[in-house]
């Protein structure tokens, strides 16, 4: 029998795992169609907020891929699987009321496709934020992420994004948009802190459905020709590097919250091997967002198909999988004793390595 791919997030079912995570390719309405008709189980429409700085911000984006050595190579699909990608990017350009409809017109294909659709909105001031969840829901849309983990706020201009350290600035976040909206809440937190497992706790605590981490990093590259930053400042950045990180942090988060707690796996995965990976990791669903922008939409079709061949060829279904890896993960204090291995593994007086690994 075929590996059933059904899992769900929180009171959500959805028909796979595989979300279609936001970026500038889910703007248009003709992309996140694409996205839906895809086969995506879930899809994030690009994060909106009451900002006009923030729209001001995806006008002055920039994007570049770099490769093992730092050098730009095509944005296309030419680009290596190595890629790393560095981008300032912003918010949606729509006003919220064209957000809106647009989200609502969009949630009706989803439904015809058996897809959740799913409205983001960002943290910029919380009371224009409280309101427009109201008309989120109002609307008739099922569920609402909201982003506290950009990797952007301490370089944006006051007030426009944010990127919340605090589990305790977490949990005023969550109450306060739990006494708002009755709507399942993703709560999407960053990934730049020490504390993930304790931003978590906070927004299951306060009420949250399901939290998506962790939000990417910030970092600078510096170009060694014209001696200034890449793209003249610090950048958002993600690649395939950083799914052990995400894995990391989805086990951290399982071992203190138990298996009832939905989470949510981005960055890092490319395809649907990795998405097996982030849900052996722990999590319940996997966004896939920058690979998309790089080599098209049929990147979630192929990551879908991938994902149940390999859930046929283990003879499991996809809710099997979640936290196996996490549950067997054991401290270092656990492990077997190996006398002297490690001279294995470093080179010999002559600068040759020991042995062939």
């Amino acid at each position: 029998m075929s590996a059933s791919l059904e899992v769900s997030i929180g009171t959500l079912r959805l028909k796979n795992p595989v979300v279609a995570a936001p970026a500038e390719h889910m703007v248009d309405a003709d992309g996140v169609r694409a996205a839906i008709r895809a086969g995506a189980g879930a899809v994030v429409v690009k994060s909106t907020n009451e900002s006009d700085a923030a729209k001001d911000q995806l006008q002055r984006a920039e994007y570049v891929a770099l490769d093992e050595h730092w050098q730009p190579v095509p944005w296309n699909q030419k680009a290596p699987r190595s890629v790393t990608l560095a981008t300032r990017s912003g918010l949606s350009p729509l006003r919220f009321d064209a957000w809106l409809d647009q989200a609502v017109a969009l949630d009706r294909l989803a439904r015809a496709e058996d897809a959740l659709l799913v409205p983001s909105l960002i943290l910029g001031a919380m009371e224009p934020a409280l309101a427009m969840a109201r008309q989120v829901e109002q609307a008739g849309l099922r569920v609402l992420e909201f982003n506290i983990g950009t990797p952007y706020a301490s370089q944006a201009a006051k007030g426009v994004v944010a990127t919340e350290l605090s589990p305790a600035r977490v949990g005023e976040i969550v109450t306060q948009l739990r006494a708002t909206t009755s709507l399942p809440v993703w709560i999407k937190i960053t990934g730049q802190s020490e504390r993930v497992p304790d931003l978590a706790a906070a927004a299951f605590d306060a009420g949250a459905q399901s939290v998506v981490m962790a939000g990417r990093l910030l970092g600078l590259v510096p170009d060694l020709e014209t001696l200034a930053p890449m793209l003249g400042t610090s950048l958002g950045i993600g690649g395939y590097w950083n799914l052990p990180l995400t894995c990391h942090w989805l086990a951290l988060s399982r071992a203190k919250l138990g298996p009832d707690a939905s989470l949510v796996g981005i960055n890092g995965a490319q395809d649907g091997l990795d998405v097996a990976r982030m849900m052996l990791a722990g999590a319940s669903g996997v966004g896939i967002a920058s690979n998309v922008m790089l080599r098209g939409f049929d990147v979630l079709t192929h990551a879908v198909t991938q994902l149940a061949d390999y859930l046929n060829r283990k003879g499991l279904d996809a809710e099997q999988i979640i936290g196996r890896a996490a549950d067997a993960r054991r401290s270092f204090a656990d492990m077997p004793l190996r006398t002297d291995h490690w001279r294995e593994f470093i080179p010999s007086m002559d600068g040759q390595i020991t042995q062939e690994r």
